[in-house]
């Protein structure tokens, strides 16, 4: 009981990542000193609030106090998004500690050995069928918040099938956020954007097709072209050292066991109540995708409290009961807390930037300069516009209420379709998702592991340029054919 969870983050990469984002606080109220201070009306359309697209007035600057800069990351816990954080931090802890349940009573073990038994000889067939499963769930459904528990499963995964945590992560967040990004009716994208600027609902849905097959198979190759390099000689893993504890828990040894484990009653209905959770889960994400009634603010409550109650159910069966249990669970919560304080700090940066007064002026100025350009040009403003945005409001549906209002009509006057404003929109929301470490998803998923964000921009700065390009060419292709249907 003594043994610590394999959710651990690193002091390295903790010191690392505290430092980065303290740069990015000091940048972000800089940037509150530099930048006139101004706003948009916001109006209420069908229930949801909306940017009014001609009513941005310039206000008189109330300087944000410096000190208030190193406060921000307490005063986002009762801040506007209060409710976000919490949910952030409670999903933190449930995953944590359920996963360290999984562990100790060696559920994960079992697990692992029904995997990778099937699979064995057919390892990157399994890697294909993983990296789609993601890609295609968040790319058609938006599915995403209930995808990132499956994250402690795919990573030790990985290491016993010769990989390395990078590739399990590869697998699953990269292939995740690719997959969002590449999206086809994605509705908290693709949906939102559209209905905004009155487009036909899922239009368009060819050309997204096309471009979800041609980063699929990008995806797949990198992913898989690194796996073989690790499995020839795991010293080149660019996290071969933070693995070595973990490779003694899970690796080929140990799958004899987990099949013998995994055949006792005790695990077998362990075994059940943790997939039954996983997929309920996901029932609950497809069914929230369908039904505009639900809240996406259910997301990551309603998948942490059922990855709680699977973990802990599993615990029990598996014979971890009492204050065993708990305590294992405390373990847990625990090892995650530094993950939390690191969300804190990334969510200071859009609210100091929103106290300070500057978020719409940004966004002011740059439709003014999209406005004076042509219709190739502003179409690559856009998309580097919803990029840097995107910096400072991860969330793909509110950035669409903010910037779609104004984006529409400006995208009539320049000549460019909506249907391709839309699709630049998309592709500028999506892939900086997993490069800007204000994205509280990216420090959740890399707080699941012992990968620091220094070595994940490090193995990922090569696919996300590849993508980056490839997205430019298909939307130069949107803007010579005026995408549509208008």
């Amino acid at each position: 009981m003594g043994e610590k969870s394999s959710i651990q983050i690193g002091k390295k990469a903790f010191i690392g990542a505290v430092i980065i984002l303290l740069a990015l606080i000091i940048f972000s109220g800089v940037l509150t000193r530099l930048i006139p201070s101004g706003s948009y009306e916001r109006v209420i359309v069908e229930g949801r609030r909306m940017v009014a697209a001609d009513s941005f007035r310039y206000e008189d600057k109330i300087p944000f106090p410096v000190w208030r800069w190193f406060t921000a990351p307490l005063e986002v816990i009762w801040g506007d998004n209060m409710k976000m954080v919490v949910v952030l931090i409670l999903f933190m802890i449930f995953i944590g500690g359920s996963f360290t349940i999984l562990e100790k009573a060696r559920i994960m073990e079992a697990l692992l050995a029904l995997a990778v038994s099937r699979f064995i000889s057919r390892k990157y067939l399994l890697m294909g069928i993983i990296v789609f499963f993601f890609m295609f769930t968040a790319a058609v459904l938006g599915i995403y918040e209930a995808m990132v528990p499956m994250i402690v499963f795919i990573v030790p995964l990985s290491l016993i099938l010769g990989w390395d945590s990078l590739t399990g992560l590869g697998m699953s967040l990269l292939a995740l956020s690719f997959g969002f990004s590449a999206a086809v009716t994605n509705p908290f994208t693709i949906g939102v954007a559209q209905s905004i600027a009155e487009l036909p609902l899922f239009s368009g849905a060819p050309l997204r097709i096309l471009f979800f097959i041609v980063t699929y198979v990008l995806v797949f190759l990198f992913v898989r072209s690194y796996a073989r390099r690790v499995e020839k000689d795991p010293a080149r893993s660019l996290v071969y050292a933070e693995d070595q504890k973990i490779r003694q828990k899970y690796n080929p040894e140990s799958l004899l066991a987990g099949k013998e484990l995994a055949k006792t009653p005790g695990m077998a209905r362990a075994i059940r109540w943790i997939a039954l959770s996983l997929a309920l889960s996901v029932v609950f994400m497809i069914t929230a995708a369908l039904v505009p009634a639900i809240p996406t603010d259910f997301a990551f409550p309603v998948v942490a409290l059922l990855f709680f109650i699977g973990g802990t159910a599993s615990g029990r069966s598996a014979g971890l009961r009492g204050k065993a249990l708990w305590k294992t669970f405390g373990s847990g919560v625990t090892a995650i807390l530094p993950g939390i304080l690191l969300i804190l700090m990334a969510m200071s940066v859009p609210h100091i930037m929103t106290r300070g007064g500057v978020m719409d002026s940004i966004l002011y100025a740059a439709s003014g300069v999209i406005a004076g350009t042509s219709t190739y040009l502003a179409g690559f403003l856009v998309y580097l516009l919803t990029f840097i945005l995107n910096f400072f409001i991860s969330s793909a549906s509110a950035k669409a209420f903010l910037m779609m209002p104004i984006l529409t009509p400006l995208a009539d006057l320049v000549g460019l379709t909506r249907q391709t404003v839309v699709l630049a929109f998309d592709f500028g929301d999506g892939f900086s998702n997993m490069l800007f470490p204000t994205n509280a998803l990216l420090l959740v998923g890399l707080g699941l592991t012992v990968v620091s964000y220094t070595k994940w921009i490090r193995w990922t700065v090569k696919i996300q340029g590849i993508i980056f390009l490839i997205s430019m060419v298909f939307l130069a292709f949107a803007i010579a054919i005026r995408f549509g249907p208008f």
